[in-house]
Formats: structure tokens, sequence, C-alpha cells
């Protein structure tokens, strides 16, 4: 088995961006510390692949995606926005996802030591301490999808889930009429669902609706999750009229657990969603949602990424926010 990066830093005691700065020879090392990195390295029969080590001179034409998961619609819209672009241009992609036996900083550190990628594309639902460490530590293009990186020198491409969010909210309200909504929020670290929850707060503050606790739920951005979630707020005393579910596999599940309720959408309760998947056409009564294009945010992505590879000495980073729209279905 390969000797990785992961290995060679924990012999030194030392943090994976530091090791691999080392290893790519950057000048924010001092000399000790790369000597320490070079001998274990060496002890430990360490073999970069060869062509890995011409990432400074963006010699590979392979694009290297880390998602979080690769099952579902939204992650194959963006694995497919970004392919097409890369084969117009000439590129290969390669995609890895975080599982039980590989976490998302795992998957980046493997693509900046053990492949040959040329640039990288991260979907991160949060940028922890440990991936921004690690990202700051590479001489590899990076693209983030993610609204809030906090790193100025990264590239960013986000959906603006705030008005997103705010927009279906306030038209819940002020279109519908409805004044007791509901929300089935995402992860609790998902920073796409984070803006979301906070998009629907404002617009009912800024409208003077007052808010329930007891009808803003956790969700997991899965069908489950909202089929959980539809049970608690159908089971209260006091139900909610509408149900604004923070993704559309949310909302779906709502559908299920209202049927088999006996109830009626929209007759009985409302159900809204956001990402206006593919799937969300084919419910009865369609779903009201909010339009993303997913697969704009994939091929706008890897279009900052190609000019960054030709062009790394341009200080001129991009922070893209991509705008969204309400998709008026029957389910509300």
């Amino acid at each position: 088995m390969s000797i990785t990066i992961k290995e060679i830093a924990e012999k030194a005691n030392l943090s994976i961006a530091t090791v691999s700065r080392a290893l790519n020879n950057l000048d924010n090392v001092k000399p000790a510390t790369r000597d320490l990195v070079l001998s274990i390295a060496g002890e430990l029969n360490y073999k970069p692949n060869v062509i890995a080590r011409n990432l400074v001179k963006n010699t590979s034409n392979i694009i290297g995606v880390v998602l979080p998961q690769i099952d579902g619609e939204f992650f194959s819209e963006i694995i497919h926005g970004i392919d097409e672009i890369a084969y117009t241009g000439g590129y290969h992609v390669i995609v890895a996802s975080s599982h039980s036996q590989r976490t998302v900083a795992q998957s980046i550190i493997n693509f900046m030591g053990e492949t040959i990628v040329g640039g990288m594309i991260i979907l991160a639902p949060m940028i922890n301490d440990q991936i921004r460490e690690i990202i700051k530590g590479t001489s590899v293009p990076t693209v983030i999808i993610n609204g809030r990186t906090h790193l100025d020198n990264i590239d960013t491409v986000s959906i603006d889930n705030y008005q997103g969010a705010y927009s279906m909210t306030e038209y819940l309200i002020k279109i519908k009429g409805y004044k007791k909504i509901a929300h089935i929020k995402g992860p609790i670290l998902n920073t796409d669902a984070s803006m979301r929850y906070k998009g629907y707060i404002a617009a009912l503050k800024d409208n003077h609706i007052q808010i329930d606790e007891s009808w803003i739920i956790n969700g997991e951005f899965t069908a489950e999750s909202g089929e959980n979630g539809c049970r608690r707020l159908l089971s209260l005393n006091e139900k909610p009229e509408v149900i604004f579910a923070g993704n559309d596999m949310m909302a779906l599940g709502c559908f299920r657990v209202v049927k088999a309720f006996g109830m009626k959408i929209p007759n009985d309760i409302g159900v809204v969603g956001f990402d206006n998947i593919m799937l969300s056409e084919f419910a009865s009564p369609r779903l009201t949602t909010v339009h993303v294009p997913i697969s704009e945010i994939g091929k706008t992505a890897t279009e900052i990424l190609l000019k960054r590879m030709k062009t790394t000495s341009d200080n001129n980073f991009k922070h893209l926010k991509i705008s969204t729209g309400l998709v008026i279905g029957d389910s509300c």
C-alpha cells in the first residue's frame, strides 16, 4: 500500500497542510521542517505521482471533483455541468465523495498528494478549519461551491439560498395568504440549509408573522427526514397551513405522509420545496419550489477553474452568487 501525506504528517507531528507545502517545495516552510518532512518521506518510501509533481506547472488536464455524496439528482446535475465544460475544453473529470470510510478532507488530501489532478472543484456542506487549512496549503488551483468559505484567495460559486427562501416565504404570505408556515430545515452544519432557514425567518419577521418554534423541524435533505418532519407537524394539536421544506426531496417525503394521513395537498395542507429537481415535476400536484440552476453552478465553477489553471498569477478571485427563482405549481 502506498504511503500518504496523512501518514507522513502523523509521524512528523505536523499538519497535513505543512507537509504538503514542504513536499511541494513552497517558500513558507522552515528549512528544518522541510528537512524533517523529506527525511520521513524517504524513510517511509513515499513516492508521489510524477505527474502530480508537475501540478504547479499546470501540466495535468484532469479535474478532481470532491462532493459530500454522489447519489441524488442534485449532485448528478452538478457533475453533469462540470463534465460538459471540462470535456469541451479537453479536460477529464474524476469524482470522489465522502462516506463512512472517507471524509471530504481526506478526499481533498488524496487528490493533492496521490493523483494527477491539475485543479479541484470542492462542493462541501461546510468549510471547517481542517478543510480551510488544507486548501490554504495547496498550490492546486481550486474552486469551492459553497457560500461561506472565509477564504479571500479562493474562487467561489454559491447559490443565493437566502433570497430564494425569503422569496418563497414572502410568496406564501403575500400571494397565497398563509400565516401558519412551518419549515423543515436541512442538516444543522450545512451552509445552504442555514441560509435557507435565515431567509425564511427574515421573511416572517419582515411581514410581522409570529414565529412558532414547534413548526420548525430539523431535517437531513432526504425524503425520509421529510417524512419524519411532516409526521411531527401533522401530529401537533395546532397544525401549520403550509410546510416549506428545505429541499425538494424532503418536500416529496411530505407528500407521502400527507397522503398516508388521509389528507390532500393543497386542500388540507400546502407543501413547497427548494431546488426544482426533475422529480418535482412529476409530483401530483406539481410542487411549488425554488428553481436552482444546478447544472449552471457546475458549469460556472468549471469555467472559473479552467481560467485559474491557465493564469495562476491572477489575484482577482471571483465570488459568484447564482440567483434563484420561483416555480409555481399547485401544491400550496
